[in-house]
């Protein structure tokens, strides 16, 4: 049952995929073969060359023609022999190649061909380049850069664990005696039922990570810029170093390579030294002067060749970590020049050069498209540009705040300031000039940025040919919000009044219209649902739009159509938009809508239109079935008045049905099957007979589409928009687009809340963090601010105790979310050289029981003088100094409750964050972990001490960074994931190794696209690992899922859930391939993960500890492994009810342990369970009943011997003659098997005719799934291998 998610985490944008799923089906299909011709093409020639470098021998060197010669330099500059060079070319015949050709476009180059690496004379740019290369060899190993969070560098904790890489360790280690070596005992935090929750666990020590120091001092000298008449000798810079022996020297860097010269620190003579040890790369410089750089250089470069390449590889954007060890801050010349260069030019390594961020973004967009090499190279430069401009957006958007920036409005208050940098242009989350006075002030300004974000994601997935979005990133920072925007040629030369020729900048007082804009937002009407529309302008004419009226259309010098201020470019939510003399229907009202919400741009999400319409296009096939029912009744019965199927039948027709409720209609009407065929059929015509034209036609009306020849819902965002004016003649329209935007809400409250619910109580949802919650939510299309309601339905659900877990994540997601609002505006009010104290005061009155509330205030280190400043020149966080200083615990925890019902409109019961914890059961490290997420606080791992009633839990000391939360849009890669999901397809109907090969084939793809790191190759590799181990090649499974653990580590973070389980099956497959130690370092290590993000009363745990306990059985650590298996029996009972089959399963493994230990009594207690609820659920024929009898008859024969032996032992003493007794340690076979059942994974004996018979299975399940739940609205459910192949009995849905 456990849930191989396969999309992962991108799950939830793959609602983006405009086109409904209809169409695109259909163009998969017929597309399907010349694609894969296409993809044969691609991969079909890849060929090898020999590459000599100076003084090392020739090797091969595998390439692809596709290749630019640039990649083989990137190669070389990695490869331990050559990674010391930077500064070369590569030669054919002489010849020079150029790097940015592709190797097929380069004449003479073929098989075997030998490529000379060339040295060539320096350049300043060169020079630079080469000596933070070497820095980054000198660094390569040391974490600090994944801490502080910079380039991309992220942690990954799984080789400390498997003690390097899987794949070779598992073949050398003799097998024979693995089971004598092995400690098993967790450690005591790790045990079922302990209380203490440790937090330094969470990085365990990396041996690799303690430093093998190369140098002392790397730095530029003070010396610098060489003076004329040194340029004119090719001095291009200077450089200062100390050795590790302490010998200080001073380098040149020339034309010609490095050398040493004879300044000092105080004198400057830069005449060569003598000897002047000239070399091309400073690393043989070096090696020469220093005999410790030489051997600790080359350790260094071992050690780094031999780590995974996951483990380095830099991530698309960057991942944060909420904790840190303390580490020593070294001297760095690079990152020393990076900060005072202030990186503008970090791309090309040279100050001043910026990059046109707008044109790069709108060139690749406008890159061909044809066919699948075109659209592979646009993706991949679509992506690119966008992961630069996401990392460049952000070290923007901290310099403004940080106060490094100059506004462009200096004048103007903080609040006001614009600033641009690096051509970007950034604004703050603030109303701004009364701008958004009537949607509700700074609460709108803050959320209009991720609602355009939104916009700006929808259109961009369009991906319309001529009509151009900005790069937008919206990054939260220090409490505040900034947006970053690429800026539109020409556009801060004018007003914006003459700039705008289409929509209305002062929310549709004056609206003007723009023909090309007509015709490309057409485009984009029907996969965005927005329907074209007339609105009045000042004049009370008529005007088109087909966006909403703030969408405004700008033209650029350049030509290009923009659009931007997508903000509603989805329709208002109504359950939050209380509008005067509107009714909401009973379904919302009973819920106590609509609410008053902070402001009036809330926006229903894109996911829950397009649930909406597919739920209405069920309806309308409905509809139409039944009134050709009734036709055809008609005729019989030769009656001729047709009952008109109104809207008020459709009320009547399980319309706000909640899933949780039965089927009733369509068991009622015999014969709906074959109407519903029929139906379709004539909705296919071109509706030429006018019966089946009415049929139509009322169908249309019922559910409310806007046209009335086929079934087509768009929705108007400017209805209940204050300021828009209608004109008279669309006043139906108008009426019919108010009810069903009420629709809408009613079934977001009805269908979508209930039917995440059902989905949480079978377990096909399981979130196990705020994150996974959220993202639950989002793919049902709900929004976070219905988590109170959210919560309210599950505490009246009768299933409230199966839900628990659920409960307990929503409540810790909505006190996080409340204290991560008010420590937005507390953290305004804070000035830079307080921030540490102010974050660690927060912290304790957040979650820490010392009641004490005066906080001790920083000795300021500086004394002050503050008195002299004056307010103009105040960066954005200069607040009142010391206000902070007064919030108590009591007072927060207030705060946190009415913020809570004024946000979410929920109750929380609690003045304390020991009474959380008392009445939730909420762990603080929880609570610690989710707040620090939220809002980008760095602490200093180590362990807290919450409880204490005498001292606080933090100090200023314990908090090291404050980092940037940031929200960007996820280019996606179409064609990989097309094929991938054919794959799951294929797979799902049991066509393994079809599935197999499109799924490789995805992934090929996807690495095009994306470079070797993302979510989606994360996901690829995982079920790609699944298939091997299923199709009985352990090795290659394990191998596979090495990298997708390592993967998301270094993507999702060390703890992420889904990181966690990433790491059972990778537990799973070390276990088939004989390395059992590995195997339960790896699941005590999800175990610890768990307990730290979501504590030990969750489902998922359940399996956890079924997995635990299988594998210490088979070590036969018969005590330790019943503590786990008989907690995982409570947990399974707790959450599928007592008579589920997991429960039954449980039983059985606890039984098996008793029988072990020889205690038959147990064992026959426990198994006599399971075999009650069998033949309950299964009848006495099931296979699984009659096993269970099986095993019950040999315990009891088991247990008659025993006590037969006792009996004699009782009788006659020593000198007894005693049968010896079968004790059966478990073989690894057999506890295989078990974990293969729990895991919900099924060989199938691929013999021909089994296939057969399975495909015909399939296909049968397949007939009746649609026979019977062609009621229910189709979810794309994540691929569950277990529960489609149809052999497997655990996957129990009862």
């Amino acid at each position: 049952m456990n849930q191989s998610m396969v999309n992962g985490d991108s799950a939830h944008e793959h609602t983006e995929e405009a086109e409904s799923k209809e169409e695109r089906n259909g163009e998969a299909d017929a597309g399907e073969d010349s694609n894969e011709q296409e993809v044969i093409v691609i991969q079909d020639t890849g060929f090898t060359v020999k590459i000599q470098a100076p003084g090392t021998d020739p090797f091969d060197l595998q390439v692809s023609p596709q290749e630019m010669v640039q990649e083989i330099h990137q190669v070389l500059m990695d490869r331990e022999d050559t990674c010391h060079r930077t500064c070369f070319s590569l030669q054919l015949d002489g010849n020079v190649l150029d790097n940015f050709a592709e190797l097929k476009s380069i004449e003479g180059l073929q098989e075997g061909s030998l490529l000379k690496v060339v040295e060539e004379p320096y350049t300043v740019r060169e020079a630079r380049i080469h000596v933070r290369h070497i820095r980054d060899l000198l660094k390569s190993l040391d974490p600090s850069d994944a801490y502080n969070g910079v380039d991309c560098n992220s942690l990954s904790f799984l080789s400390v664990f498997t003690d390097g890489d899987l794949g070779d360790s598992g073949k050398r280690k003799k097998k024979g005696n693995e089971l004598d070596q092995i400690d098993c005992t967790p450690p005591e935090h790790i045990l079922p039922g302990s209380k203490d929750r440790p937090l330094v666990p969470l990085q365990p020590q990396n041996k690799d990570w303690k430093p093998m120091q190369c140098l002392k001092v790397l730095t530029m000298s003070g010396w610098n810029p060489p003076p004329g008449n040194r340029k004119m000798h090719g001095d291009l810079m200077y450089l200062y170093i100390v050795t590790v022996e302490e010998r200080h020297i001073s380098l040149t860097a020339s034309t010609r390579g490095f050398y040493l010269n004879q300044s000092t620190t105080y004198t400057f003579n830069p005449k060569p030294a003598n000897p002047s040890f000239l070399s091309h790369s400073l690393v043989e410089l070096l090696s020469q002067i220093s005999p410790a750089f030489k051997k600790n250089f080359t350790a260094l470069q071992k050690k780094r060749v031999q780590r995974h390449p996951f483990e380095r590889i830099a991530t698309p954007f960057q991942v944060y970590s909420w904790t840190a060890p303390q580490v020593d801050h070294a001297m760095d010349c690079v990152r020393a020049e990076d900060a005072y260069t202030s990186r503008l030019g970090y791309e090309e390594h040279i100050p001043g050069q910026t990059r046109d961020w707008n044109e790069e973004l709108q060139t690749t967009r406008e890159l061909p498209r044809k066919n699948l090499p075109e659209r592979l190279l646009r993706e991949r430069a679509i992506f690119k540009v966008h992961s630069d401009f996401a990392a460049a957006a952000t070290r923007g958007a901290m310099a403004v705040i940080d106060g490094n920036v100059m506004a462009i409005n200096p004048g103007e208050e903080t609040r006001m300031q614009m600033f641009i940098w690096n051509n970007i242009f950034f604004s703050l989350g603030f109303d701004v000039r009364d701008h958004y006075r009537e949607l509700g002030g700074d609460a709108a300004a803050h959320a209009a940025p991720t609602n355009d974000l939104n916009g700006v994601r929808a259109y961009g997935a369009v991906d319309v040919e001529g009509l151009y979005t900005l790069g937008t990133v919206v990054v939260d920072y220090r409490g505040y919000r900034v947006t970053a925007q690429s800026i539109i040629p020409g556009i801060l030369e004018r007003e914006q009044e003459q700039s705008v020729i289409y929509g209305s900048i002062d929310f549709g007082k004056t609206v003007v219209s723009h023909n090309k804009y007509l015709e490309l937002l057409d485009n984009t009407s029907r996969p965005l649902k927005v329907s074209r529309h007339g609105v009045l302008n000042e004049k009370s004419e008529t005007v088109e739009l087909c966006s909403s009226v703030e969408c405004k259309g700008i033209i650029g010098n350049d030509g290009r159509h923009y659009i931007l201020d997508l903000l509603r470019t989805f329709p208002p939510d109504l359950n939050f938009l209380p509008v005067d003399g509107e009714e909401l229907p009973p379904e919302s009202q009973r819920q106590g809508f609509p609410r008053q919400h902070r402001h009036r741009l809330a926006c229903l999400r894109q996911e829950l239109i397009e649930a909406f319409v597919e739920h209405r296009y069920l309806l309308f096939m409905k509809m139409a079935a039944l009134q050709l029912m009734q036709q055809k009744a008609n005729k019989d019965a030769n009656t001729t008045d047709m009952p008109a199927i109104t809207e008020t039948s459709t009320e009547s027709n399980g319309e706000y049905k909640s899933p949780l409720e039965g089927k009733e209609l369509e068991e009622s009407i015999p014969g709906l099957a074959q109407a519903k065929e029929l139906a379709e059929t004539l909705v296919a015509e071109d509706g030429s007979d006018p019966k089946s034209r009415e049929v139509v036609l009322n169908a249309c009306k019922a559910v409310g589409s806007i046209s009335n020849s086929s079934f087509d819902i768009r929705f108007n965002p400017d209805i209940f928009s204050p300021g828009v004016r209608f004109p008279e003649e669309s006043a139906d329209d108008i009426l019919k687009q108010k009810q069903l935007l009420k629709d809408t809400a009613a079934f977001l409250v009805s269908c979508q809340i209930p039917s995440l619910v059902k989905d949480c109580l079978d377990h096909s949802a399981l979130p196990m963090d705020g994150a996974t919650l959220t993202e639950a939510l989002h793919q049902r299309g709900i929004n976070v601010r219905y988590l109170g309601s959210v919560l309210d339905f599950v505490d009246k659900t009768p299933a409230k105790a199966q839900l628990e877990h659920f409960y307990r994540i929503g409540i810790s997601e909505l006190i996080t979310r409340c204290a991560k609002h008010i420590f937005k505006t507390y953290l305004q009010g804070v000035e830079l050289s307080a921030l540490s104290a102010a974050v660690s005061h927060f912290l304790n009155c957040f979650l820490s029981s010392f009641s004490d509330s005066v906080t001790h205030l920083p000795l300021d280190e500086l004394v002050s003088r503050r008195k002299s400043r004056k307010r103009r020149n105040r960066v954005p966080g200069s607040g009142d100094n010391t206000a902070w200083a007064s919030l108590t615990p009591s007072e927060l925890w207030k705060n946190i409750t009415s913020e809570a019902m004024s946000y979410y409109h929920f109750t929380l019961e609690c003045e304390s964050v020991d009474q959380v914890v008392e009445k939730y059961g909420l762990p603080k490290i929880t609570l610690l972990r989710e707040i620090a997420i939220k809002t980008g606080i760095q602490i200093l791992i180590k362990e807290y001490n919450f409880d204490s009633r005498h001292k606080p839990a933090f100090t200023e000391e314990d908090i090291l960074n404050i980092f940037p939360v940031v929200k960007h849009v996820n280019p996606k890669a179409s064609d990989a994931f097309h094929f991938f999901q054919s794959g799951q397809a294929k797979v799902q109907q049991g066509f393994l190794k079809e599935g197999c090969e499109l799924i490789n084939e995805a992934l090929n793809l996807f690495n095009n696209v994306y470079g070797a790191m993302h979510v989606e190759i994360c996901a690829c590799l995982r079920l790609l690992a699944r298939l091997n181990y299923i199709m009985g090649d352990h090795a290659e499974a394990l191998g596979n899922q090495q990298k997708a653990v390592l993967m998301s580590e270094r993507v999702l973070g060390i703890e992420h859930p889904n990181t966690i389980q990433e790491y059972m099956h990778l537990a799973l497959y070390c276990f088939a391939n004989g390395q059992l130690s590995t195997a339960l370092k790896l699941l005590y290590r999800a175990r610890y993960l768990m307990l730290l993000v979501c504590a030990e009363d969750h489902p998922e745990m359940a399996l956890l500890d079924s997995n635990i306990g299988l594998v210490l059985h088979g070590v036969m650590e018969y005590d330790l492994s019943l503590r786990f298996l008989e907690n995982a029996l409570t947990i399974n009972t707790k959450y599928h009810g007592p008579r589920s089959l997991k429960v039954a399963l449980s039983h059985h493994l606890v039984a098996r342990v008793y029988e072990s230990k020889a205690e038959f009594r147990s064992a026959l207690q426990h198994e006599k369970e399971g075999y009650t609820i069998y033949k309950n659920q299964m009848g006495e024929a099931h296979e699984k009943t009659k096993e269970s009898s099986e095993y019950l008859k040999y315990l009891t024969q088991q247990a008659v011997a025993l006590q037969r032996t006792m009996n004699e032992i009782y009788k006659n003493g020593s000198n007894a003659s005693i049968m010896p007794l079968k004790f059966t340690a478990p073989s690894m076979a057999s506890v295989l098997e078990q974990l293969n059942i729990i895991n919900g994974i099924i060989f199938i004996p691929l013999s021909q005719k089994d296939l057969e018979n399975l495909k015909a299975e399939v296909q049968r399940r397949q007939q009746l799934q649609e026979l019977g739940k062609s009621e229910e609205p189709v979810e794309e459910s994540p691929l569950e291998l277990e529960d489609k192949i149809p052999v497997d009995y655990a996957g129990e849905h009862q």
